[in-house]
């Protein structure tokens, strides 16, 4: 069955840069485009990144372009969020997603960043 397991969140100054990963399992993970996705708390879910399969085309929110790189490693059937540069509004749980048939999330990890 198809896994998404996220870590690489945790607490951070302003200023500072995380690496989150999404490891995959249970599908061809070089077929289907990823995406980050964020939320806080009493707003929508917001979409952050997105990557293509074979990881040639990028697109990202107007808020973390410049800042975040979305990128992914066949090999490791990982995907990736650089994230630097951080502010307070990049505070947030990130999910990763698959867009296999229907969908599929990871359980997110909590961006927290305060000074």
């Amino acid at each position: 069955q198809v896994q998404l397991v996220e870590s690489g969140g945790g607490l951070v100054q302003p200023g500072g840069s995380l690496r989150l990963s999404c490891a995959a399992s249970g599908f061809t993970f070089s077929s289907y485009p990823m995406r980050w996705y964020r939320q806080a708390p009493g707003k929508e879910r917001e979409l952050v990144a997105r990557i293509s399969s074979a990881g040639g085309s990028t697109n990202y929110a107007d808020s973390v372009k410049g800042r975040f790189t979305i990128s992914r490693d066949t090999a490791k059937q990982t995907m990736y969020l650089q994230m630097n540069s951080l502010k307070f509004e990049d505070t947030a749980v990130y999910y990763c997603y698959a867009a296999v048939s229907g969908g599929y999330w990871g359980q997110g990890t909590q961006v927290t960043v305060s000074s």
